[in-house]
């Protein structure tokens, strides 16, 4: 009985770490290029009360008596779908139609990968530079920040959907400006370390970043200015998983509660 107490209370840590995370995808169900994530469980190590080879009569049994002794959180895994395109005003809000991210240059001098477009031009000391909101230079495909010369005007700048830059001449005809936007692959992106900030850090188990301008081998993504993308996250789906969540951990308490009631009977019985 003391054996199902604890069965039961890994059974509650695992649905309260369930609910958290999603309402963590709840509570992002606005924000730009969020990936909703899903929480996975493995249960954990099994007890034998009876091996195959022991019976009453001493017979052979078919199978064993095993009792398990709860469950635990394996993983939680990010679901890496495209979210829907939303339209923008923005002249430098761009989405990303495909597998790719844009890579941003973080305050610690790291490279950091993000599906959120929202982007705008700040002064630089040698022109206008593409950042994201929080000020962090967006890189080219050769891994540089992208500054604009002071004297282009930013609003007149297109972008194609391979990432480059045009400015329109005096006929009004677009010229490439000799710059791209970085878009990367990973070979396992679900690998990526989480950092805030819709920002991605690259680890061993991701891989390396594949640049789509460097490398034939991968489907190339396409930048869609004026668009943003938004996050992958299903209401309708994460208020089920919710009630689910919370059904399961309402079972494991009564679970506690009979237990606790078995203890008590059986300490009365020396009454």
């Amino acid at each position: 009985m003391v054996r199902s107490l604890w069965t039961a209370a890994t059974g509650m840590i695992a649905q309260q770490t369930n609910v958290d995370t999603i309402a963590n995808n709840l509570a992002n169900v606005n924000t730009q290029g969020y990936k909703t994530q899903v929480n996975e469980f493995k249960s954990l190590l099994y007890q034998t009360i009876q091996t195959e080879t022991t019976s009453a009569n001493g017979e052979n049994k078919p199978t064993s008596a095993q009792v398990g002794l709860g469950v635990r959180n394996a993983s939680i895994t990010s679901v890496f779908t495209q979210g829907n395109l939303i339209a923008s005003e923005s002249d430098t809000a761009f989405a990303i139609d495909g597998k790719g991210f844009f890579a941003v240059r973080g305050e610690d001098g790291n490279t950091y990968y993000t599906r959120n477009g929202n982007l705008q031009f700040s002064l630089a000391t040698n022109g206008n530079m593409l950042a994201t909101t929080d000020g962090l230079p967006v890189l080219s495909t050769t891994g540089n920040p992208i500054i604009i010369n002071s004297n282009y005007i930013v609003s007149n700048i297109t972008v194609g959907k391979d990432g480059s830059l045009y400015y329109p001449d005096a006929n009004e005809n677009l010229q490439p400006m000799g710059i791209t936007i970085g878009v990367f692959q990973f070979s396992n992106p679900n690998g990526l370390e989480k950092m805030g900030d819709s920002l991605y850090a690259q680890t061993a188990a991701s891989g390396a970043a594949i640049n789509e301008a460097t490398n034939n081998a991968v489907e190339r993504s396409s930048v869609v200015q004026g668009y943003l993308e938004g996050s992958n996250v299903q209401v309708v789906d994460e208020m089920v998983n919710m009630i689910v969540a919370q059904r399961a951990y309402e079972l494991n308490s009564k679970a506690i509660t009979a237990s606790d009631e078995m203890l008590q009977q059986a300490n009365n019985l020396r009454r």
